[in-house]
């Protein structure tokens, strides 16, 4: 997908491209140089180029997508268990280069700095997935093995008509929820030995607290354009959305880190 040959390509078509690549290497392949050729200045954004709805993005055959409650259970005390924790982690970050692509596709009235943020979460979110691919590979399993949920990628189909709904609710409340689960998930990794689980975890946790925080200053961007408050808003859509209900307890000092503030956390524990 180099770029370095002409002058300029088409962002938009791009990004599509590889929101739609199936293949995880591929996929991660392309993201990369999207976010090297935007950085060159070889990227620009036409706005000629139709806005699809995309309901099914790229990906392989397997995974197979069933409901939440069908996904298996995820025991640390074999490394069976271990596998499928890892699968699970490695789904999350396959799904999550496509809601940050997705970004950067779908909302063009948005400035260039919002380009540029989105497309840096998705090259350091197909980092995180192909960091647990790898590691899945020694442990002689891989990517698709186990079953697995399409819950983040229905948000983001359900947010598709709002970018203030959309900085809302992936970033601030699908993606930190990560904030919340992944410090106890490092402790059960630790506590079987498994250090190098641990060290991966650790880069994710740590470039997550930077997407979630991403996720809150173009929040607050689009409510300040729309002179809304911020706080209202997203009590007003979490009601919406998840009938006002959130899952805790929330990790305070990484979502403090992220750009929530202390009153806002708060309203939010009343919420759980």
């Amino acid at each position: 997908m180099a770029l370095s040959n002409t002058l300029s390509a088409s962002l938009y078509q791009q990004v599509y491209r590889a929101i739609l690549q199936a293949d995880p290497q591929l996929k991660c392949q392309q993201t990369q140089q999207l976010f090297e050729d935007w950085n060159r200045g070889l990227l620009v954004g036409e706005n000629d180029c139709p806005i699809e709805d995309i309901d099914i993005p790229g990906r392989p055959p397997k995974p197979e997508l069933v409901n939440p409650r069908e996904v298996p259970r995820r025991s640390l005390s074999t490394e069976q268990g271990r596998r499928v924790m890892l699968h699970s982690f490695a789904h999350i970050e396959f799904n999550a280069i496509n809601l940050a692509l997705d970004a950067a596709y779908r909302f063009r009235d948005m400035p260039n700095e919002f380009v540029g943020d989105w497309l840096q979460v998705a090259r350091e979110e197909a980092q995180h997935f192909m960091l647990i691919n790898d590691y899945l590979a020694d442990l002689g399993s891989y990517y698709g093995q186990f079953k697995a949920h399409n819950g983040l990628w229905d948000m983001v189909c359900k947010t598709r008509h709002d970018v203030l709904h959309r900085m809302a609710l992936v970033p601030r409340v699908m993606e930190a929820r990560g904030l919340d689960v992944t410090p106890g998930m490092m402790d059960k990794f630790r506590q079987v030995g498994d250090t190098r689980a641990v060290e991966i975890l650790q880069i994710i946790y740590r470039e997550e607290i930077g997407h979630v925080a991403i996720g809150n200053r173009w929040y607050r961007y689009c409510c300040d354009q729309r002179e809304l408050d911020a706080h209202k808003t997203f009590k007003q859509l979490i009601e919406t959305y998840f009938a006002g209900k959130l899952r805790g307890p929330f990790n305070w000092p990484a979502r403090l880190q992220a750009g929530f503030e202390e009153d806002e956390l708060t309203v939010l524990e009343n919420c759980t």
